[in-house]
């Protein structure tokens, strides 16, 4: 790499961690004035609190790394394209594409940190982050989904609970059909289902059993029985924030699991799955289009530039919610969905730089 490589791409990465270290306390200290008092009323440990604020570090940088990085490349660009350096380097006789290398290995840099992030550390921190938000700010809070829990546990057997509360371990009005060559072969229904601890069983009470035969039914009752089955109460009622909390080999074990047991919140864990590598790719598209949108002088300088800049990183981050929520309520593909923000400025992304270039 040449000089003026190395001068930019150090400006390209000393600029984004400058302004990660500028935001993140910003954040910071607007977290804190919003959750002092319920921290002070809960009486919540020094160390809890600190163990968050790191957890939300990690957590606060992966959710707006986009809008970080995007604003980062508008600043110091706008500076070159004010100082005349562009002008200078371009008339040099280098060319737009090859002006634009140190760019994409400093995009490249980046991706790769959010990916080891995404894969192995924002997990981490996510769990301590929601873990703390519910069990200290947001008590009583729907934490995992305990109503109408349908679930697949093995290949032939299908339960259902009317409502499980996690808390007291449970469940109200459980059933259990087993099927063989599509054919129901026996019924298990019980008014209340409890979870015990200290045996890994679980406590039926009320309970019937239809066996269904050629001939005649059997039936079985007790007024309590218990049973070992091959699920358990975390299997049953996931957190509603489980995949987040999840390294990428533990979340695609998870998917799998999921899928067999007919879970109805699939499409949140693929989305999830999903932009783990989306979001990465989004560094050299944001790349791209800043360093298009920023690198010829304008009337009004900089200002002009970080206006431009601030709305359509605003405007990404706006696509990546609303089509994540829409793969996570409807019934429309987590990947497409995941992808349909990269894709269109990624066709913006090469409009402006085409307009650049000449």
């Amino acid at each position: 790499m040449k000089i003026i490589d190395w001068y930019i791409l150090k400006r390209y990465l000393a600029t984004f961690f400058v302004m990660l270290l500028m935001f993140i306390p910003i954040g910071i200290v607007i977290d804190v004035s919003e959750k002092i008092n319920r921290i002070l009323e809960n009486k919540v440990p020094f160390l809890q609190v600190m163990a968050y604020y790191g957890d939300f570090t990690i957590y606060f940088a992966n959710m707006l790394f986009p809008i970080f990085l995007f604003l980062s490349v508008i600043w110091f660009t706008s500076k070159l394209a004010n100082n005349t350096e562009i002008i200078a380097i371009l008339s040099s006789g280098i060319s737009y594409m090859r002006f634009l290398r140190p760019y994409i290995v400093g995009a490249t840099i980046i991706s790769i940190l959010a990916l080891l992030m995404g894969f192995f550390f924002v997990p981490k921190a996510s769990k301590g982050f929601n873990d703390f938000r519910f069990t200290y700010l947001k008590k009583g809070a729907e934490v995992r989904k305990n109503i109408d829990v349908y679930k697949q546990i093995s290949d032939n057997e299908y339960i259902y609970v009317s409502s499980f509360n996690y808390m007291s371990k449970m469940g109200v009005n459980f059933s259990l059909e087993t099927f063989k060559d599509n054919q129901m072969v026996s019924k298990m229904n019980a008014s209340t289902i409890k979870w015990n601890e200290k045996d890994s069983t679980y406590t039926l009470s009320n309970y019937t059993k239809r066996t269904i035969g050629k001939m005649e039914d059997k039936i079985e009752s007790a007024t309590e029985k218990k049973f070992k089955f091959n699920f358990k109460p975390d299997d049953l009622t996931p957190t509603i924030y489980a995949a987040e909390t999840m390294t990428l080999s533990e979340l695609n074990k998870f998917i799998d699991n999921e899928k067999q047991r007919g879970s109805g919140n699939i499409n949140a864990y693929l989305v999830v799955k999903y932009k783990k590598y989306s979001i990465p790719i989004s560094a050299f598209i944001l790349t791209i289009i800043a360093v298009a949108v920023s690198s010829m002088k304008r009337r009004g300088g900089m200002g002009v530039n970080l206006a431009m800049g601030i709305g359509l990183a605003f405007t990404f981050i706006f696509f990546d919610k609303v089509f994540g929520t829409l793969a996570e309520k409807s019934s429309m593909s987590p990947l497409v969905a995941v992808w349909i923000p990269n894709v269109t400025f990624g066709i913006l992304a090469i409009y402006l730089l085409r307009n650049a270039r000449r």
